[in-house]
Protein backbone atom coordinates (compact mmCIF):
# COMPACT_ATOMS: atom_id res chain seq x y z
CA UNK A 1 0.00 0.00 0.00
CA UNK A 2 0.90 3.98 -0.14
CA UNK A 3 0.60 5.10 2.76
CA UNK A 4 1.13 8.62 4.15
CA UNK A 5 1.83 8.82 7.61
CA UNK A 6 1.59 12.58 9.14
CA UNK A 7 3.85 12.97 12.45
CA UNK A 8 3.84 15.94 14.55
CA UNK A 9 5.94 18.51 13.83
CA UNK A 10 6.67 19.89 17.24
CA UNK A 11 10.24 18.15 17.10
CA UNK A 12 12.26 15.46 15.05
CA UNK A 13 11.00 11.97 14.20
CA UNK A 14 11.97 10.34 16.23
CA UNK A 15 12.20 12.54 19.42
CA UNK A 16 15.81 13.28 20.89
CA UNK A 17 14.49 12.75 24.05
CA UNK A 18 10.97 12.81 25.58
CA UNK A 19 8.12 12.34 23.24
CA UNK A 20 5.44 9.46 22.82
CA UNK A 21 3.57 10.45 20.21
CA UNK A 22 6.95 11.24 17.98
CA UNK A 23 8.37 7.59 19.45
CA UNK A 24 5.52 6.01 18.23
CA UNK A 25 5.18 7.72 15.09
CA UNK A 26 8.18 6.46 13.99
CA UNK A 27 8.63 3.08 14.74
CA UNK A 28 5.35 2.55 13.14
CA UNK A 29 6.91 3.95 10.06
CA UNK A 30 10.27 2.05 10.18
CA UNK A 31 7.94 -1.00 10.61
CA UNK A 32 5.76 -0.15 8.07
CA UNK A 33 8.90 0.14 5.80
CA UNK A 34 10.59 -2.96 6.86
CA UNK A 35 7.45 -4.46 5.45
CA UNK A 36 7.69 -3.37 2.06
CA UNK A 37 5.10 -0.68 2.50
CA UNK A 38 5.64 2.56 0.39
CA UNK A 39 5.13 5.02 2.74
CA UNK A 40 6.19 8.60 2.48
CA UNK A 41 6.44 10.58 6.00
CA UNK A 42 5.23 14.00 6.81
CA UNK A 43 7.50 15.78 9.18
CA UNK A 44 10.40 18.07 10.08
CA UNK A 45 13.43 18.09 7.59
CA UNK A 46 15.60 17.24 10.72
CA UNK A 47 13.82 13.62 10.86
CA UNK A 48 15.41 10.29 10.24
CA UNK A 49 13.62 7.67 8.58
CA UNK A 50 13.90 4.93 6.24
CA UNK A 51 10.61 5.92 4.46
CA UNK A 52 10.39 8.81 1.95
CA UNK A 53 10.33 12.48 3.64
CA UNK A 54 7.85 15.01 2.95
CA UNK A 55 8.71 18.58 4.94
CA UNK A 56 7.46 21.50 4.70
CA UNK A 57 9.41 23.07 7.80
CA UNK A 58 13.21 22.42 8.55
CA UNK A 59 12.55 21.87 12.04
CA UNK A 60 9.37 21.86 14.60
CA UNK A 61 8.62 24.52 17.03
CA UNK A 62 9.46 23.18 20.13
CA UNK A 63 12.36 24.61 18.90
CA UNK A 64 11.70 27.56 16.89
CA UNK A 65 9.75 30.14 19.47
CA UNK A 66 9.07 31.85 16.01
CA UNK A 67 6.90 29.02 14.97
CA UNK A 68 3.70 30.16 16.67
CA UNK A 69 0.68 29.47 16.61
CA UNK A 70 1.58 25.78 16.45
CA UNK A 71 -1.59 24.71 15.48
CA UNK A 72 -1.59 26.32 11.94
CA UNK A 73 2.20 24.36 11.41
CA UNK A 74 0.37 21.47 12.23
CA UNK A 75 -2.39 21.95 10.39
CA UNK A 76 -0.70 22.62 7.13
CA UNK A 77 1.44 19.81 7.41
CA UNK A 78 -1.74 17.92 7.55
CA UNK A 79 -2.70 19.98 4.33
CA UNK A 80 0.10 19.11 2.44
CA UNK A 81 -0.77 15.15 2.78
CA UNK A 82 -3.91 15.99 1.59
CA UNK A 83 -2.81 18.19 -1.51
CA UNK A 84 -1.34 15.10 -2.30
CA UNK A 85 -3.92 12.54 -1.56
CA UNK A 86 -3.64 10.78 -5.07
CA UNK A 87 -0.46 9.31 -4.62
CA UNK A 88 -1.53 7.27 -1.35
CA UNK A 89 -4.02 4.94 -0.89
CA UNK A 90 -4.36 5.75 2.86
CA UNK A 91 -3.51 8.78 5.20
CA UNK A 92 -2.90 8.50 8.77
CA UNK A 93 -2.39 11.01 11.03
CA UNK A 94 -1.21 11.18 14.31
CA UNK A 95 -2.58 13.40 16.51
CA UNK A 96 -0.48 14.61 19.16
CA UNK A 97 -3.35 16.97 20.86
CA UNK A 98 -6.43 17.11 18.84
CA UNK A 99 -7.20 15.48 15.22
CA UNK A 100 -6.81 18.98 12.85
CA UNK A 101 -7.43 16.04 10.17
CA UNK A 102 -11.21 16.28 10.84
CA UNK A 103 -11.30 19.21 9.14
CA UNK A 104 -10.21 17.13 5.51
CA UNK A 105 -12.15 14.19 6.11
CA UNK A 106 -14.82 14.93 3.18
CA UNK A 107 -12.33 16.98 1.36
CA UNK A 108 -9.34 14.19 0.60
CA UNK A 109 -10.16 11.23 -2.34
CA UNK A 110 -8.29 9.11 -0.01
CA UNK A 111 -9.55 7.77 2.96
CA UNK A 112 -7.86 9.16 6.62
CA UNK A 113 -7.55 7.65 9.57
CA UNK A 114 -6.69 9.30 12.62
CA UNK A 115 -5.02 8.01 15.96
CA UNK A 116 -5.52 9.94 19.26
CA UNK A 117 -2.97 9.93 22.00
CA UNK A 118 -4.90 11.34 24.34
CA UNK A 119 -7.87 10.66 26.75
CA UNK A 120 -10.75 12.95 24.63
CA UNK A 121 -13.66 14.93 27.12
CA UNK A 122 -17.42 14.55 26.15
CA UNK A 123 -17.27 18.06 24.80
CA UNK A 124 -14.49 17.06 22.55
CA UNK A 125 -15.82 13.92 21.40
CA UNK A 126 -19.73 16.00 20.90
CA UNK A 127 -17.92 18.44 18.36
CA UNK A 128 -15.87 15.42 16.75
CA UNK A 129 -18.76 13.67 16.16
CA UNK A 130 -20.16 16.18 13.48
CA UNK A 131 -18.03 14.17 11.15
CA UNK A 132 -19.64 10.61 12.04
CA UNK A 133 -17.95 9.12 9.09
CA UNK A 134 -14.29 10.13 9.79
CA UNK A 135 -12.24 7.09 11.25
CA UNK A 136 -10.05 6.77 14.06
CA UNK A 137 -8.04 4.28 15.94
CA UNK A 138 -8.30 3.59 19.86
CA UNK A 139 -5.16 2.45 21.56
CA UNK A 140 -6.61 1.10 24.33
CA UNK A 141 -10.41 -0.48 24.97
CA UNK A 142 -10.24 2.58 27.63
CA UNK A 143 -10.14 5.32 25.17
CA UNK A 144 -12.11 3.41 22.53
CA UNK A 145 -14.70 3.73 25.30
CA UNK A 146 -14.28 7.64 25.68
CA UNK A 147 -14.78 7.47 21.96
CA UNK A 148 -18.14 6.21 21.90
CA UNK A 149 -20.27 7.47 18.90
CA UNK A 150 -17.54 7.42 16.88
CA UNK A 151 -16.23 5.60 13.94
CA UNK A 152 -13.67 3.33 15.58
CA UNK A 153 -12.14 1.35 13.30
CA UNK A 154 -9.90 -0.60 14.85
CA UNK A 155 -8.16 -0.65 18.71
CA UNK A 156 -4.29 -0.82 18.68
CA UNK A 157 -1.88 -1.21 21.62
CA UNK A 158 1.34 0.91 21.06
CA UNK A 159 4.56 -1.38 20.77
CA UNK A 160 8.25 -0.76 21.68
CA UNK A 161 11.22 -1.36 19.76
CA UNK A 162 11.64 -4.42 22.94
CA UNK A 163 15.27 -5.22 21.40
CA UNK A 164 16.32 -1.64 22.43
CA UNK A 165 15.25 -2.25 26.25
CA UNK A 166 18.45 -4.12 28.37
CA UNK A 167 17.15 -6.46 30.88
CA UNK A 168 18.54 -6.21 34.00
CA UNK A 169 18.08 -9.40 36.49
CA UNK A 170 19.63 -7.61 39.65
CA UNK A 171 18.24 -3.88 40.32
CA UNK A 172 19.87 -1.08 42.11
CA UNK A 173 18.00 0.13 45.64
CA UNK A 174 15.85 2.71 44.47
CA UNK A 175 12.15 3.70 42.88
CA UNK A 176 11.51 5.50 39.71
CA UNK A 177 8.79 7.85 38.57
CA UNK A 178 9.07 8.67 34.48
CA UNK A 179 7.23 11.20 33.05
CA UNK A 180 5.86 14.80 32.86
CA UNK A 181 5.46 16.84 35.55
CA UNK A 182 1.91 17.55 36.00
CA UNK A 183 -1.16 16.88 38.64
CA UNK A 184 -2.55 14.24 36.91
CA UNK A 185 0.81 12.06 36.63
CA UNK A 186 0.93 11.70 40.41
CA UNK A 187 4.05 12.48 40.82
CA UNK A 188 3.59 14.05 44.70
CA UNK A 189 1.73 10.71 45.01
CA UNK A 190 4.88 8.92 43.96
CA UNK A 191 7.12 11.12 46.77
CA UNK A 192 4.81 10.17 49.35
CA UNK A 193 5.20 6.52 48.95
CA UNK A 194 8.85 6.70 48.79
CA UNK A 195 9.06 8.57 52.05
CA UNK A 196 6.70 5.96 53.93
CA UNK A 197 8.60 3.07 52.25
CA UNK A 198 11.93 5.04 53.22
CA UNK A 199 13.34 4.44 49.95
CA UNK A 200 15.85 7.02 47.36
CA UNK A 201 13.14 7.69 44.35
CA UNK A 202 14.59 9.26 41.22
CA UNK A 203 12.63 11.91 38.94
CA UNK A 204 13.17 11.62 35.87
CA UNK A 205 11.41 14.79 33.19
CA UNK A 206 12.06 18.00 31.67
CA UNK A 207 11.94 20.73 34.34
CA UNK A 208 8.66 23.09 34.09
CA UNK A 209 6.38 25.15 35.92
CA UNK A 210 4.77 22.57 38.16
CA UNK A 211 8.13 21.05 38.89
CA UNK A 212 9.51 24.34 40.15
CA UNK A 213 6.40 25.17 42.15
CA UNK A 214 4.97 21.88 43.39
CA UNK A 215 7.67 19.10 43.34
CA UNK A 216 11.49 20.92 43.37
CA UNK A 217 10.50 21.85 47.32
CA UNK A 218 10.86 18.05 47.73
CA UNK A 219 13.79 17.18 46.13
CA UNK A 220 16.88 17.01 48.54
CA UNK A 221 19.04 15.20 46.57
CA UNK A 222 19.62 12.08 48.89
CA UNK A 223 15.84 10.74 48.95
CA UNK A 224 14.35 12.40 46.30
CA UNK A 225 16.54 12.98 43.66
CA UNK A 226 15.55 14.80 40.36
CA UNK A 227 17.67 13.30 37.52
CA UNK A 228 16.59 15.42 34.53
CA UNK A 229 15.00 14.81 31.29
CA UNK A 230 16.52 11.29 30.20
CA UNK A 231 17.45 10.83 26.65
CA UNK A 232 16.98 6.96 25.05
CA UNK A 233 20.01 5.73 26.67
CA UNK A 234 19.96 6.99 30.40
CA UNK A 235 15.79 6.40 30.43
CA UNK A 236 16.97 2.48 29.70
CA UNK A 237 19.46 2.94 32.16
CA UNK A 238 17.32 4.04 34.66
CA UNK A 239 14.17 1.20 34.01
CA UNK A 240 16.79 -1.43 34.74
CA UNK A 241 18.60 -0.16 37.70
CA UNK A 242 14.52 0.63 39.79
CA UNK A 243 13.51 -2.14 41.70
CA UNK A 244 10.21 -0.81 40.59
CA UNK A 245 8.46 1.87 38.63
CA UNK A 246 5.65 4.14 40.46
CA UNK A 247 3.12 4.88 38.35
CA UNK A 248 0.44 6.41 40.32
CA UNK A 249 -1.68 8.13 38.01
CA UNK A 250 -4.41 10.26 38.92
CA UNK A 251 -6.65 10.65 35.59
CA UNK A 252 -7.75 7.83 32.89
CA UNK A 253 -4.69 8.09 30.55
CA UNK A 254 -4.90 5.84 27.46
CA UNK A 255 -2.15 3.94 27.55
CA UNK A 256 0.89 4.69 29.90
CA UNK A 257 3.92 3.87 27.50
CA UNK A 258 6.68 4.37 30.19
CA UNK A 259 4.50 0.78 32.14
CA UNK A 260 5.82 -1.09 28.38
CA UNK A 261 9.34 0.08 28.39
CA UNK A 262 9.93 -0.83 32.28
CA UNK A 263 8.53 -4.14 32.02
CA UNK A 264 10.88 -4.52 28.57
CA UNK A 265 14.09 -3.92 30.87
CA UNK A 266 12.50 -6.47 33.49
CA UNK A 267 11.12 -4.07 36.05
CA UNK A 268 7.58 -4.30 37.46
CA UNK A 269 5.23 -1.50 37.76
CA UNK A 270 3.41 -0.52 40.49
CA UNK A 271 0.32 1.33 39.48
CA UNK A 272 -3.28 2.82 40.54
CA UNK A 273 -6.04 1.32 38.66
CA UNK A 274 -7.10 4.31 36.24
CA UNK A 275 -7.62 4.49 32.82
CA UNK A 276 -5.91 1.65 30.08
CA UNK A 277 -2.98 0.33 33.60
CA UNK A 278 -5.50 -2.78 33.72
CA UNK A 279 -4.77 -3.67 29.74
CA UNK A 280 -0.87 -2.69 30.12
CA UNK A 281 -0.05 -4.35 33.39
CA UNK A 282 -0.59 -7.96 33.87
CA UNK A 283 -1.84 -8.31 37.67
CA UNK A 284 0.62 -10.18 39.85
CA UNK A 285 2.94 -10.80 36.53
CA UNK A 286 4.51 -7.79 35.20
CA UNK A 287 3.47 -5.80 38.27
CA UNK A 288 0.39 -4.72 40.95
CA UNK A 289 -2.13 -2.39 40.18
CA UNK A 290 -3.61 -1.09 43.30
CA UNK A 291 -7.14 0.66 44.06
CA UNK A 292 -5.51 2.96 45.92
CA UNK A 293 -2.29 4.69 47.51
CA UNK A 294 -2.54 3.31 50.89
CA UNK A 295 -2.83 -0.03 49.32
CA UNK A 296 0.32 0.71 47.07
CA UNK A 297 2.37 1.89 50.02
CA UNK A 298 1.56 -1.33 52.14
CA UNK A 299 2.01 -3.59 49.42
CA UNK A 300 5.32 -2.91 47.45
CA UNK A 301 7.18 -5.59 48.67
CA UNK A 302 5.21 -7.28 46.62
CA UNK A 303 6.45 -6.03 43.57
CA UNK A 304 9.43 -6.27 44.31
CA UNK A 305 9.06 -10.04 44.30
CA UNK A 306 8.03 -10.47 41.14
CA UNK A 307 10.17 -12.57 38.57
CA UNK A 308 11.89 -10.10 36.15
CA UNK A 309 12.85 -12.15 33.79
CA UNK A 310 9.23 -12.80 33.62
CA UNK A 311 8.58 -9.34 33.45
CA UNK A 312 10.63 -9.08 30.65
CA UNK A 313 9.18 -12.09 28.61
CA UNK A 314 5.49 -11.22 28.96
CA UNK A 315 6.75 -7.60 27.94
CA UNK A 316 8.39 -8.75 24.48
CA UNK A 317 5.26 -11.07 24.24
CA UNK A 318 2.20 -8.10 24.40
CA UNK A 319 4.22 -5.24 23.45
CA UNK A 320 6.80 -5.96 20.35
CA UNK A 321 6.55 -3.25 17.44
CA UNK A 322 5.96 -6.29 14.79
CA UNK A 323 2.41 -6.61 16.29
CA UNK A 324 1.76 -3.01 16.48
CA UNK A 325 2.51 -2.67 13.10
CA UNK A 326 0.90 -5.94 11.72
CA UNK A 327 -2.42 -4.58 13.17
CA UNK A 328 -1.75 -1.46 11.46
CA UNK A 329 -1.85 -3.03 7.88
CA UNK A 330 -4.91 -4.51 9.14
CA UNK A 331 -6.49 -1.32 9.62
CA UNK A 332 -5.35 0.78 6.28
CA UNK A 333 -6.28 -2.58 4.17
CA UNK A 334 -9.84 -2.57 6.03
CA UNK A 335 -10.07 1.39 5.02
CA UNK A 336 -8.84 1.06 1.12
CA UNK A 337 -11.17 -2.01 0.83
CA UNK A 338 -13.70 -0.55 1.92
CA UNK A 339 -13.06 2.77 -0.26
CA UNK A 340 -12.82 0.59 -3.19
CA UNK A 341 -16.27 -1.26 -1.85
CA UNK A 342 -18.35 1.91 -1.99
Amino acid sequence: MRIAHVAPVATTIPPPKSGSVEAMASLLTEGLVQRGQDVTLFATGDSTTGAKLHAIYPHGYWHDQNMWPWELYEMLNMASAVERAADFDVIHYEAAYYPISLAFTRLSPTPIVQTLHHSPSEAEVALWSNYPEASFVAISKEQATLLEGLNVVGTVLHGIDTDRFIFREKPDDYLLFLGRFTEGKGVLQAIAIAKRVGMKLILAAAEDEYYRESVAPHVDGRRIVYFGEADFDAKVKLYGGARALLYPIQTREPFGLVLAEAMACGTPVAALNRGAVSEVVDQGVTGMIFDDLEQMTNELPRVFNLDRRRVRERAVQRFGVARMVDEYIGVYARLVESRRGR
